[in-house]
């Protein structure tokens, strides 16, 4: 019997595609159950497929990040029957902003900052963002700002609950033989992570 050397390079990125498809399914399924729930307030969820968005940029970069969040809000879209409606709009537009802020602090302040730290800043973004499209293409008059403080209230809350799913998440698969590769989050207490 003949055995075939498998490139370690080759292999890892097969398990990287893997890995972000699959996280990228358990979005679309987490954005999908979510929308189906009933909200205490109008436009706000808590935004549990963000777990998943925090868990593919500390396991993998910025890059994962953008696929995993953006693919979601595409495909739950069009699973829902909602792409290109305000909702997704608002969807699209909270993203870009959370993804752009989680990506200027990872960049800017790894390792000092944590899943919790990039999730608030993410969570700030999205509710900014989708208060921005709001007003620009559903209701444009200046009083939807007022929201803005309220929001920004239950956006820290949320973005507190995520990271710490995605700090809980992230420290399990790094047990997991398939993540053995992965760089870890530093756990050093000299310079804790927010």
């Amino acid at each position: 019997m003949t055995s075939s050397a498998v490139d370690p390079q080759q292999l890892e990125q097969v398990r990287r595609r893997v890995m972000l498809a699959l996280f990228v399914a358990l979005a679309v399924a987490l954005h999908t159950v979510e929308v189906l729930l009933p909200n205490p307030i109008p436009w706000f969820r808590i935004g549990l497929a963000n777990i998943l968005a925090l868990t593919a940029l500390f396991s993998y970069g910025i890059q994962a990040l953008w696929i995993v969040s953006i693919s979601r809000i595409l495909i739950g879209s069009m699973l829902l029957g909602s792409l290109f409606s305000p909702g997704f709009l608002l969807s699209l537009g909270g993203g870009l902003a959370a993804n752009i802020l989680m990506s200027i602090g990872y960049k800017l302040w790894q390792p000092k900052i944590g899943p919790v730290g990039v999730s608030i800043l993410g969570a700030l973004g999205h509710v900014t963002g989708q208060l921005l499209i709001a007003w620009l293409v559903v209701i444009r008059h200046p009083s939807i700002w007022m929201l803005l403080p309220f929001f920004l209230l239950f956006a820290l809350i949320s973005g507190i609950v995520n990271g710490l799913a995605a700090d809980y998440l992230l420290g399990s698969l790094y047990k997991h033989p398939v993540f053995s590769g992965l760089k870890k989050i530093k756990t050093d207490k000299s310079q804790p992570s927010v």
